[in-house]
C-alpha cells in the first residue's frame, strides 16, 4: 500500500518507521530539517509530489491544532478513494469534516505518545479506532495496533470524547493544581520528585492540545467531581476526624484496588 505520513515529529515518523518495511511510504513535511531522521520513505516538500505519489492511505500526524487545516491543503491533491486518517487525541470538529471531506476516512486515537510510552515496548497501552469509519480503514488500524501488544477498544466519536474526559482531564486538571501550589524544594522526596516528573511532562505539551483537552465538553463534570473531593478531604483536615480520614482512605484505595493491585 502507498501511504503518506503528514507531519515529521515524534507520532510522524514513528508511523513512517512501523509501517516502511510493508509498504511504501512518503513523508510530506513543510519543514525539511524536520525529516532528517526518517528513512525508508519518500520525502515530500511540495503538494505536486503528493499528488504525484498517489497515496492510498493518508495518516494525518500533524500537531492537533492543525489537522483540519491541513486536511483542507492535502484533499485536492488525493485520489478519490484515498482513505484519509488521523490518530489526533482530540477530535473536535473531525466528525462533521469527514462526513463532508468526500473521502473514506478511519480515525484513531493511539493512547499513548513520546512523552512517556517506550514506543519500543508498548503492551501496557491503549489505542481506540472509532467505529464510525471506512471499514478497511479500521481493520488495517485494528490489526496494525495489535501487532504492538496494544489494547484496541472500538468507540464512536462521542464516547471516545467521554473516555478522554475522564482519562486525561483528570490527570492533566490534578497536575495542574499540583504545578500551581508548588515551591521549589531543595531536598524533595520521592512522591514530590515523581509528580515533578509526571508535571514536567504534561506542561512539556503543546498549549493547543492542553486547551482542547480541557474544553472538551465533558471535562466540566470530571472537574466539579475533583472539586467535591478536595471539599470533602478539607472539611476531614480541617476538623482533623480521624475516624472520617479512615474511612476516606478505604473509600480510595477501594477505588483503585482493581488497577493497583492494594491488598
Amino acid at each position: 500500500m502507498r501511504i503518506l505520513v503528514m507531519g515529521a515529529g515524534k507520532m510522524g515518523s514513528f508511523f513512517l518507521d512501523l509501517l516502511s518495511f510493508d509498504h511504501e511510504m512518503a513523508v510530506y513535511e513543510k519543514d525539511p530539517v524536520r525529516m532528517r531522521f526518517t528513512y525508508n520513505c519518500r520525502r515530500f516538500t511540495s503538494l505536486d509530489e503528493v499528488k504525484e505519489f498517489r497515496p492510498e492511505l493518508l495518516i494525518n500526524a500533524v500537531t492537533v491544532k492543525y489537522t483540519i487545516s491541513a486536511f483542507k491543503e492535502v484533499m485536492p491533491y488525493l485520489p478519490d478513494d484515498c482513505i484519509v486518517s488521523d490518530i489526533a487525541s482530540v477530535k473536535t470538529g473531525l466528525k462533521e469534516f469527514y462526513q463532508q471531506c468526500g473521502h473514506p476516512y478511519v480515525s484513531t486515537h493511539p493512547m499513548f505518545g513520546p512523552t512517556f510510552a517506550n514506543l519500543q515496548q508498548l503492551s501496557e497501552e491503549n489505542a481506540i479506532v472509532i467505529s464510525e469509519g471506512d471499514y478497511m480503514g479500521r481493520i488495517f488500524f485494528k490489526d496494525l495496533y495489535r501487532r504492538l501488544d496494544l489494547s484496541v477498544y472500538e468507540y464512536t466519536f462521542d464516547e471516545h470524547d467521554r473516555t478522554v474526559a475522564y482519562s486525561l482531564s483528570i490527570p492533566f486538571v490534578s497536575t495542574f493544581v499540583f504545578a500551581a501550589v508548588m515551591k521549589h524544594q531543595d531536598a524533595p522526596g520521592t512522591t514530590f520528585k515523581r509528580h515533578m516528573k509526571i508535571a514536567k511532562g504534561v506542561l512539556g505539551e503543546d498549549d493547543y492540545l492542553l486547551q482542547e483537552i480541557l474544553f472538551n465538553p465533558y471535562t466540566g463534570c470530571q472537574v466539579e467531581r475533583i472539586m467535591d473531593e478536595m471539599r470533602e478531604l478539607l472539611g476531614i483536615i480541617e476538623h482533623k476526624d480521624a475516624k472520617a480520614m479512615k474511612a476516606y482512605l478505604t473509600k480510595i484505595r477501594n477505588n483503585v484496588k482493581k488497577d493497583l493491585d492494594l491488598n
